[in-house]
């Protein structure tokens, strides 16, 4: 062969041993001698691989590690963690359908519901999550899902899922679990009723804040196939560097997870002596609302939490300022400690009322605390809470 062809066609022999390191298949396609099972691998999800945006080694080694961590049966991974709600609510549901979700959800969550009302007249209730008998009088002919979160962006709240899945199940009903907040080390969604376990890969599974994506994974293979055919359709799915990326981090994430609850402890208990802070909402607190319900099934506390600062919403923006070692940044779940201000970002879709209904004042910090030494951080916080904020106006 010429060269100008030899350049094309290079091929990678598969040696007689395992690679430590899942292999990057950073391709688009793949080729077949037979037509039977490149047709076989575009009409199923887990046969042969024929086109990345259908299937991908790389990708599906990703599925399959997350399915494995939640004792699911299959999963689908997406290029953002909005991207796996998105394609669930779209796949699931009709014009006209009903959905249950509980008040305190992620922001994009929120805006994603109320568009689909306003284009497909879904409708929603927003319950507590903590009261079955509020679940029971929600459902309708129409009631479609129950979406809940394992710990909630950004208050902690804890929904009792182990009694609520049971009434979403013998009603027919699909419990979709965001997740993140937990990851599978400390809570696994689907033992305790969950058909659908959403997680924001960009967070604590990647872990090092070089990855966007998301995954959802099925204790069901048959609602897999059914939401893997939109997924297909929706080109929802992620890259396969993504997904060897993700690999990577989430091979160190038991040490990870260990040290933010470590480091988490610390700093709750600091600021919640701390004059400067008005209330603190750490669901590890015997005080907060959800710790008797977290304690049930979620095995620690690991997550992000949020407080309040006495100055409300002009304090939140000096204090935001105010920060040296800590970073102002969305997103969570990796090696930095990362503050946010939710009223005037994350949940910033949410109108007064609805930040209300979800805990979130006009001083209220989202703190996601890395895995520093957590001596730094509680002095760089001090620091910043030490010095009030300007009067407004001068």
């Amino acid at each position: 062969m010429h060269p100008d062809t030899r350049v094309i066609h290079i091929r990678v022999p598969v040696p007689e041993s395992t690679p430590l390191s899942p292999p990057l298949y950073q391709t688009s396609s793949f080729s077949f001698e037979d037509p039977e099972p490149l047709a076989d691998g575009l009409n199923h999800p887990d046969r042969s691989y024929a086109y990345s945006r259908f299937a991908n080694p790389t990708v599906r080694a990703l599925e399959d590690a997350v399915a494995d961590l939640e004792g699911a049966a299959s999963g689908i991974a997406t290029g953002s963690g909005m991207g796996a709600i998105s394609l669930l609510l779209h796949a699931l549901l009709r014009t006209g359908d009903h959905v249950i979700a509980q008040h305190t959800l992620y922001g994009g969550t929120h805006a994603t519901l109320r568009d689909m009302a306003d284009r497909y007249g879904i409708t929603v209730t927003f319950v507590t999550g903590h009261d079955p008998e509020e679940v029971r009088q929600a459902i309708t002919p129409r009631t479609r899902i129950l979406y809940l979160e394992t710990v909630a962006n950004p208050t902690g709240h804890v929904s009792d899922l182990p009694a609520l899945a049971p009434i979403a199940r013998a009603a027919g009903i699909v419990t979709i679990v965001d997740n993140t907040f937990a990851t599978p080390l400390l809570c696994r969604p689907i033992e305790h009723g969950a058909d659908v376990v959403i997680h924001s890969v960009t967070k604590f599974l990647s872990g090092h804040s070089d990855v966007t994506g998301g995954i959802a994974v099925f204790a069901d293979d048959a609602l897999h196939r059914e939401v893997w055919g939109h997924a297909v359709e929706f080109g929802a799915v992620t890259d396969p560097f993504a997904a060897w990326l993700t690999l990577r981090g989430l091979q160190t994430l038991p040490l990870r997870v260990e040290r933010h609850a470590a480091n988490v402890t610390r700093i709750a208990e600091f600021l919640a002596g701390h004059p400067a802070v008005e209330r603190v909402l750490w669901t590890g607190s015997a005080d907060h609302p959800s710790n008797a319900v977290a304690r049930k099934y979620v095995r620690g506390f690991a997550a992000p939490f949020c407080f309040d600062l006495a100055g409300g919403y002009d304090a939140g923006l000096h204090f935001q300022r105010s920060v040296r070692l800590i970073r102002l940044a969305p997103s969570l779940g990796g090696t930095q400690t990362l503050i946010l201000h939710p009223a005037s970002s994350s949940h910033r879709q949410l109108s007064p009322d609805q930040l209300r209904s979800a805990s979130i004042g006009p001083g209220t910090i989202r703190i996601a605390v890395g895995i520093e030494h957590p001596d730094d951080l509680i002095s760089d916080l001090d620091r910043a809470l030490t010095f009030p904020a300007p009067i407004s106006g001068q």
